[in-house]
């Protein structure tokens, strides 16, 4: 099984490429979407990634139209929304599927690592079926926004639900962890 450093993978632009650049930093791994209620949190990913950049900290969002279709656009039209809307400067990589048997390698790799998602609200996942949704259980990615924390080993260390906002004090408390003291 390969290390998920060596997980083939296209950047947003169709270059291909791997985590390896980001060997030896800690990385928040975000499936990420432009309709969401949540799209929001691109702000705080944002802030998170220009607060702690400098101690070897890097937000990896991946774009998926797995959930009710919000993440319609294109590569190139995802990519204009982030950075025109949200001044994103992360690393953003291709529309990537993320559940279901279809699932991008990346994806299964972070899934198996981490089969369960430490919840910010028990009560989002009836929210989402307040709103007629259809809500995958663990292991499964419940909605846009799950975020994979990722030690400077390559260990995947976290796993935060959706509605867990990027200020969230547990989320970032556990990227503070794993980056050396500022």
């Amino acid at each position: 099984m390969p290390s998920l450093f060596e997980v083939p993978l296209k950047t947003i632009a169709g270059e291909s490429t791997t985590l390896e650049p980001y060997k030896g930093r800690a990385l928040l791994i975000v499936n990420t979407a432009s309709k969401c209620g949540l799209t929001p949190q691109y702000e705080g990913l944002e802030k998170l990634y220009s607060t702690y950049k400098h101690c070897g900290f890097e937000v990896l969002g991946f774009p998926a139209n797995d959930f009710a279709g919000q993440e319609p656009g294109t590569n190139e039209e995802i990519q204009q929304f982030c950075t025109g809307s949200f001044g994103v400067s992360f690393p953003m990589f291709e529309k990537s599927v993320v559940t279901g048997p279809e699932k991008a390698p990346l994806y299964a790799e972070l899934i198996a690592a981490q089969p369960e998602a430490k919840t910010a609200d028990p009560g989002f996942k009836d929210k989402l079926r307040g709103h007629g949704i259809a809500v995958n259980e663990a292991p499964e990615l419940t909605w846009n926004f799950e975020k994979f924390l990722v030690n400077r080993k390559g260990e995947v260390v976290g796993r935060f639900s959706p509605e867990t906002l990027p200020t969230d004090p547990i989320l970032v408390q556990a990227i503070e962890a794993v980056l050396p003291p500022l």
